[in-house]
């Protein structure tokens, strides 16, 4: 029997079967299979993490953070925080106004409540901090999505990677702690839904009415969803080749599914707190809001001699050269959506997000000639080297909450807080447009003249009287209206300074930024009849 064969022999062999057993591998169960076989998982788990890929992506987060660093707070910040925090305390929402004097009691839809909900737990959380994270989590999360939706449509992770870049820089405009970029989340889900049903003929379809029902309730960019959708759908109903542009005509199966998937999702775009209102609302900004499009900056075009506006002009020509050059093959609702968010985000500023959200798959496709990915020329410790690197300055630039504190105090009257708390105004202050949202928020006794709910000032004709004052048309008529007894403004604003000369007002408080005026002696009565005329 082998077991009695001494090892000398053993080692030699001797024919038998059970001899060659000793040589086999231990079986699976066995604790050195298992070790070899974790180590070589966490081998292959660091080669995956330490690629040149990853390192790509490690670069465009950075550029995404630098970029966003500035942009931590944003006019609409204070008054959401302040919705939320009413909402949590009252198990309901704000239904009329109680911000300010102006509109005291008048109704108002809080038409974004749902996304204001991650930013005051992020506040809670951590403060401003939390707030910075949570908006760096979301910018990351859209890009890295548009990011696999360029890879989606080229297999191409170069040119992918220049493409996101391209989109980062045309989304620039909203960098901030804004309910927007949850809508944009969304709009990058529903891309890649319909892209990958239109490429493989089905898709998670069902996920849709889910999705525009959070969408509603978190943003008005919703109405953009649908009409990519309704984009989508409808160059699918033509067939043919027109030069280079072709469209491929949906299967009668995969129309019905679309049109059901479509007629669901608006059913669910009435779940929510203010049925066909909220519904309805982006109509009412568009036909009723005029002054607020009118004079609001990221509603205005594009200016091409600012900054942003050549940044977005090179980019334009540099996709209108290599679609000329590669004779791209369009599809034709990727033609009709590129036209869209072009005309969106060259008309409205605020707009050149969607672009880039749109644009960049295909610019990724046109990209076909960028040298492609070799894994076998990687060089992994360099990458690791990189990656590391691209961390550290992460954290390094990262703002502490003093640097926080400091921003704050350099776009918003932080300065003059400790005056008005120890001070009492026994009258109507008129402040400063950007500041409204933030002094309510840090002193809900104070009732402001106007904040950036722009909608209910201008049903009002509140907001239409403040633009006047900046112009300085009747200012004394309109001060005398509303019974202005304090202003609080930018202390080199016209207003302020025309004031300052007039032996009727005086300065109270006077800091880095900000003043604070008071009228001496009576405020006339019965003077809004004059003014209207």
């Amino acid at each position: 029997m082998a077991f009695g064969t001494p090892a000398s022999k053993r080692k030699e062999g001797t024919g038998n079967s059970q001899d060659v057993d000793c040589a086999r591998p231990r079986a699976e169960g066995s604790a050195p299979y298992r070790s070899r076989t974790l180590i070589d998982k966490v081998l292959i788990s660091l080669r995956a993490a330490f690629s040149f890929p990853v390192m790509l992506v490690a670069w465009i987060a950075l550029i995404v953070v630098r970029l966003a660093e500035r942009n931590v707070l944003d006019l609409d910040l204070w008054w959401h925080l302040r919705n939320a925090q009413f909402l949590f305390a009252n198990h309901q929402l704000p239904n009329i106004d109680t911000y300010s004097f102006t509109v005291a009691g008048r109704p108002w839809m809080n038409y974004e409540w749902l996304g204001e909900i991650p930013y005051y737990l992020a506040w809670r959380a951590f403060g401003l901090e939390g707030i910075q994270i949570l908006m760096l989590l979301v910018l990351e999360s859209i890009f890295f999505g548009v990011l696999l939706l360029c890879y989606q449509r080229s297999h191409h992770i170069k040119a992918s990677v220049l493409a996101c870049c391209f989109a980062v820089l045309l989304a620039t405009v909203n960098f901030g702690p804004r309910t927007i970029l949850f809508g944009y989340a969304c709009l990058v889900v529903l891309l890649a839904i319909l892209e990958r049903y239109r490429s493989k003929g089905r898709g998670p379809l069902w996920v849709l009415p889910v999705l525009f029902c959070v969408w509603i309730n978190t943003h008005g960019s919703w109405s953009l969803g649908i009409i990519v959708f309704v984009i989508f759908i409808i160059s699918g109903l033509a067939d043919g080749q027109w030069g280079n542009v072709r469209a491929n005509r949906w299967s009668p199966r995969q129309l019905r599914w679309l049109l059901l998937s479509f007629g669901v999702s608006c059913g669910t775009l009435f779940v929510n707190p203010y049925g066909y209102r909220l519904v309805t609302y982006p109509l009412d900004m568009a036909f009723r809001q005029h002054l607020n499009i009118a004079s609001i900056i990221e509603w205005q075009s594009i200016d091409f001699h600012s900054l942003r506006g050549k940044v977005v002009l090179v980019l334009l020509a540099g996709l209108f050269c290599s679609a000329l050059a590669t004779r791209h093959q369009w599809k034709l609702s990727d033609l009709i959506l590129v036209l869209f968010s072009f005309y969106s985000g060259l008309t409205y500023e605020r707009f050149l997000f969607l672009a880039g959200i749109i644009v960049a798959p295909i610019v990724a496709e046109m990209l076909y000639f960028v040298p492609p990915y070799r894994p076998e020329i990687d060089k992994r410790w360099l990458n690791a080297a990189i990656i590391v690197g691209v961390l550290g300055i992460v954290w390094y630039w990262f703002p502490r909450p003093a640097q926080l504190e400091k921003q704050v105090a350099e776009q918003f009257p932080a300065e003059v807080l400790p005056y008005l708390e120890s001070h009492e105004l026994s009258g109507n202050m008129l402040n400063f447009y950007n500041w409204g949202g933030y002094l309510g928020w840090k002193d809900p006794r104070l009732k402001v003249f106007v904040d950036s709910r722009v909608d209910i000032y201008e049903y009002a004709g509140v907001f239409g009287d403040y633009v006047r004052l900046q112009n300085l048309e009747e200012p004394r008529c309109i001060l005398d209206k509303y019974q202005i007894k304090y202003i609080l403004f930018p202390r080199k604003q016209p207003l302020v300074q025309m004031l300052k000369t007039e032996s009727n007002w005086r300065v109270l408080f006077t800091g880095q930024i900000s003043i604070l005026l008071e009228r001496v002696g009576p405020i006339p009565s019965n003077t809004e009849q004059k003014c209207e005329d």
